[in-house]
């Protein structure tokens, strides 16, 4: 009813390598959903040979943790990463070709049959088996931007995102400008703890 490739997801998502699960047809009908979904990408492809801007950091994350996953055997959480993957693509309602072309390598293995096909339906060269394995940079795995959390008296507030390296002054600056309207009293001392939150003391 389903397939070789759906079969193939699902006993590679259902649980652990080395624990027993037991059998769903649900999780089979889910597994075909997302075998699809990768399928209708193909409707949103946009030209771009690399990553877009917005995805660089995603795109490198996954082929991270792809890669790391496979090779110790979580192809749950490997097949888990790719899903989500794709719902950024989706979210976004475009997926560049060096994009598509990542993430079809990444899910061959699990999928070989819809992934060649996609393949040579959009004109990538050769077969993807014979593609070198996507790499990573590190450096682009690190989100460049970080949420904190701004505080009046230890109570929370309101989140704001901030570059990593941004500077002390200038994070608390832009929280107390988030919570203007609730900072009602004085204001006895400001506590930023790097990454994690501003803490405006008021009496």
């Amino acid at each position: 009813d389903y397939g070789a490739d759906t079969l193939r997801t699902y006993e590679m998502f259902i649980g652990a390598f080395d624990l027993s699960a037991a059998w769903s047809e649900d999780g089979v009908k889910g597994c075909r959903r997302f075998l699809e979904r990768v399928w209708k990408l193909q409707d949103i492809l946009v030209d771009g040979d690399g990553y877009s801007k917005d995805m660089e950091v995603k795109m490198h994350q996954t082929i991270k943790k792809v890669s790391n996953d496979f090779e110790n055997l979580k192809y749950n959480t490997a097949i888990a990463a790719m899903m989500a993957l794709i719902n950024d693509f989706y979210k976004k309602n475009a997926v560049t070709r060096g994009e598509f072309k990542t993430l079809l390598t990444l899910l061959n293995p699990v999928a070989p049959h819809i992934t060649e096909e996609i393949w040579q339906t959009i004109g990538y060269e050769g077969r993807i088996y014979q593609t070198t394995w996507p790499e990573y940079d590190e450096e682009k795995t690190i989100e460049s931007t970080i949420e904190i959390a701004v505080q009046i008296n230890g109570k929370t507030k309101a989140t704001l995102a901030i570059a990593r390296d941004e500077d002390k002054d200038s994070v608390i600056a832009k929280a107390k400008e988030t919570i203007t309207d609730k900072l009602t009293g004085t204001i006895v001392k400001e506590i930023y703890v790097p990454g994690r939150i501003v803490n405006i003391v008021m009496k």
